[in-house]
């Protein structure tokens, strides 16, 4: 069954005349910024403040903080379930690519970043709302989260995605509210402090089905640890560079949408509760709709529901079952 499956991977620069595409979730990072009539000083706004980050990080021979320049695409993977040319919009991420101005090279960025998914927001906005109305027992259904994870690496060991990134993702998001983080005496140079939490949040598990385990990292002057998620050897698979870029891209995108954590005013101590009740913090200049990004979320949940989950419902739970997977061992 899996033969019919069918990927195709497309890009878009994100810069400031970026104008999202039909079939782009319009609460990923980067679409809501360029909506209404602040949108073009949103995303110049947003660019600066990833290249200014990028070269606070990168800060060897680089005196003046100006040598390095991020370049983002946002790749656009679709599927075609039945092989007709009918394709859904599946996932959404981002590659980078930084520029030295001394040298004039160009090096690659990480491939990954932002994780925007009409399959995840049905499973979070529709499927885990109304299982949690029927049942005190469990926070979700025993096979939450199984469907997502086996089309997302049916699609990164696709040949349409091999033969475009030679890496595979990293996937830098917020840490859970939900969760404790304690910090531990491991320091990476790049990523900065480590921390381990209590236990995992429903993100992490849901990740996992993904085949990706996570870690968290503060990196230096950060306010608070970034949850990474990965296949493979987060430390070792990774250049600085690539590293720097995932920082520098979704640090800014959480300062922007989640300044409670990523933009207070103090940093996170030995043992940490990230909260969205937190006073002391500082806002950027981007403007955006808080309200209609969450109320947006349902709308693109209940789509996916009419528009792939119940079309295909046949085709993909045959497909799922004789589907192979890597779960990743928290």
């Amino acid at each position: 069954m899996s033969q019919k499956f069918a990927c195709a991977i497309k890009r878009i620069r994100f810069d400031e005349n970026y104008l999202p595409a039909d079939n782009t979730r319009l609460t990923t990072n980067f679409a809501n910024l360029a909506r209404g009539e602040f949108r073009q000083e949103n995303l110049r706004n947003t660019l600066r403040m990833m290249n200014n980050r990028f070269n606070a990080l990168a800060h060897v021979d680089n005196p003046k903080g100006n040598r390095y320049s991020i370049e983002i695409d946002i790749i656009s993977a679709e599927i075609d379930i039945e092989g007709h040319g009918n394709t859904f919009p599946f996932i959404e991420m981002l590659k980078s690519t930084i520029t030295d101005h001394k040298t004039n090279e160009h090096f690659d960025g990480m491939i990954g970043n932002s994780f925007s998914s009409y399959v995840r927001d049905y499973d979070f906005s529709v499927v885990l709302p109304e299982y949690l109305k029927g049942n005190t027992q469990t926070n979700k259904p025993e096979d939450f989260g199984d469907l997502h994870g086996k089309l997302y690496q049916f699609l990164v060991n696709s040949d349409a995605f091999k033969a475009e990134f030679t890496k595979q993702p990293v996937i830098c998001l917020s840490v859970s509210t939900s969760k404790t983080y304690f910090r531990t005496a491991n320091v990476h140079p790049v990523l900065g402090v480590e921390y381990t939490n209590d236990e995992y949040s429903r993100t992490d598990d849901y990740f996992a089905k993904m085949g990706l385990g996570v870690r968290y990292f503060k990196p230096e002057d950060g306010a608070a640890p970034l949850a990474f998620y990965f296949s493979g050897d987060l430390l070792r698979d990774y250049t600085d560079f690539e590293l720097i870029s995932a920082i520098s891209t979704m640090e800014t995108f959480q300062k922007v949408y989640r300044p409670e954590i990523y933009n207070a005013n103090s940093s996170a101590g030995l043992i940490y509760q990230p909260s969205l009740e937190y006073p002391d913090y500082s806002l950027t200049q981007i403007i955006y709709d808080r309200v209609e990004r969450g109320q947006l979320a349902v709308k693109q949940g209940k789509w996916t529901e009419e528009n792939f989950i119940k079309p295909y419902q046949d085709v993909l739970a045959q497909w799922a079952e004789n589907f192979t997977v890597n779960h990743h061992v928290a």
